[in-house]
């Protein structure tokens, strides 16, 4: 005798780049794509600052709030390039040439980080794990009290380490490049001062 056994495949996606969304979000995606909100318009076809998508942005914004927490003092932008686009960005709106930042060294990501701000100011490494081959978070950092701000990338998917203690209490503003954790687990993300990732990776799962 035999038996024939049926399943249903189960796909489990690990890549480091998309997350898999939910077939709801694919559902209003294509709808919105034909026609928008009954508009007769494509949401493709819609410009961004016409007030039929305004409200498209300021959900998303408030949906981002929510989930983080965020208080205030903190806002929600969206932008162009990607987040390695902000280890540029962050040291040319924050650090000028006669400033120095602190950084950590903990591994790939965090590496190209550092190699951008040097063209905007002075870095300081205040920890480093390089000499270990990146395969441990440093502990012990001491951040001088003048730093424009601390840099921290809470997860180094390519050295698989993750900051699980972490440096609120620095003494200077904390920047964090969080591409491929932001909201994986449940953070006070109200104690950081600048966060930064891609949406695509961790917020389309959430």
């Amino acid at each position: 005798h035999f038996m024939a056994v049926l399943a249903k495949q189960v796909i489990h996606n690990f890549n480091a780049g998309p997350s898999i969304l939910p077939k709801e979000v694919f559902e209003e995606a294509s709808r919105s794509i034909i026609d928008f909100n009954d508009s007769g318009l494509s949401i493709l076809e819609i410009g961004h600052r016409t007030p039929l998508f305004q409200p498209v942005m300021n959900e998303a914004r408030a949906l981002v709030k929510e989930l983080m927490s965020l208080d205030d003092a903190h806002e929600v932008l969206f932008l162009h390039g990607g987040a390695t686009t902000q280890f540029m960005q962050v040291p040319m709106n924050l650090l000028n040439e006669n400033e120095a930042a602190a950084y950590t060294e903990t591994g790939a990501w965090a590496d190209k980080a550092i190699k951008e701000a040097k063209l905007f100011g002075h870095v300081e490494v205040v920890a480093s794990s390089r000499e270990d081959n990146f395969t441990r978070i440093p502990k012990n950092i001491t951040v001088t009290p003048t730093a424009a701000f601390l840099h921290i990338t809470t997860n180094e998917t390519i050295a698989g380490t993750q900051w699980h203690q972490l440096p609120y209490d620095c003494g200077v503003p904390l920047v964090a490049d969080m591409s491929s954790d932001i909201l994986s687990r449940r953070l006070d993300f109200n104690k950081f001062d600048l966060i930064y990732a891609g949406a695509q990776k961790n917020m389309g799962a959430a």
